[in-house]
């Protein structure tokens, strides 16, 4: 039995050896997911793979952490050219069409309102995040340790993507609706499907529009986060995160 509580506390200070990055409702939530098969592999895990594991976990700890707050802060998506979410490509025109008769204000509200919209949603990505980094297991850690300087964030895409979006879309659908952004948006379609064959091309819906750009962006910034903890001394803030990146 003390050998199991031993255990049961290392496999938890993996997960949250910063406060910061995990609150108590996630713990409680999940407390139960530790097996006895999970337990057992972590007795049997030599010491140069159990700091992998540890180093790699708190990277993403550290990187998930900066990348939510860096986009869910205000401006988060609005001020980083890099993922500002933009008009759709086909309705461009209508950008330089309306700002030519004075109606450039409207486009920049509406333009606005999608960003604040992705900003809102951001901050449902932490928990499951740290969901899939606690299930992530020693293959899968190694394999993401030994990649690309985004190996992690691919992973994480791969995991969550589809569980994101359906996160999103509640705060997402929220906020465009306190900015009147749905009918705004389907009066620009409508304007541009007056255009000969321009009905034949597929839109998104402005729900689906702003969550695929706003995951994107989120995982754009994920990536830049990982890649810096694996190239720059300076970011790696903890004497474990020192010693596996070196």
């Amino acid at each position: 039995m003390k050998i199991k509580m031993t255990v049961l506390f290392f496999a938890l200070s993996l997960i949250f050896s910063s406060p910061s990055f995990a609150s108590w409702n996630w713990i409680k939530k999940n407390i139960g997911k530790f097996t006895e098969e999970q337990t057992e592999v972590i007795k049997q895990t030599s010491l140069s793979e159990t700091e992998i594991g540890q180093g790699l976990k708190e990277a993403l700890k550290v990187g998930i952490n900066n990348a939510v707050s860096a986009v869910s802060k205000s401006g988060g998506y609005f001020q980083n050219e890099d993922i500002k979410i933009p008009l759709p490509k086909q309705l461009e025109f209508l950008d330089r069409t309306l700002r030519r008769i004075n109606m450039g204000d409207q486009i920049d509200d509406f333009v606005l309102s999608m960003n604040k919209a992705a900003e809102s949603a951001a901050p449902a990505a932490r928990d499951i995040f740290l969901d899939i980094l606690f299930e992530m297991n020693i293959e899968d850690a190694q394999k993401v340790f030994q990649g690309g300087d985004t190996a992690a964030t691919e992973y994480f895409k791969s995991k969550t993507y589809d569980q994101l979006a359906d996160a999103f879309r509640p705060t997402v659908d929220k906020t465009l609706k306190e900015y009147d952004v749905t009918d705004h948006y389907e009066t620009l379609i409508e304007k541009y499907k007056t255009i000969p064959f321009a009905n034949k091309v597929n839109m998104l819906s402005p729900d689906e529009y702003v969550i695929t750009k706003a995951l994107d962006g989120l995982f754009f910034v994920l990536g830049q986060e990982e890649a810096k903890i694996r190239k720059n001394p300076a970011a790696r803030i903890t004497d474990i995160l020192k010693k596996v990146f070196k």
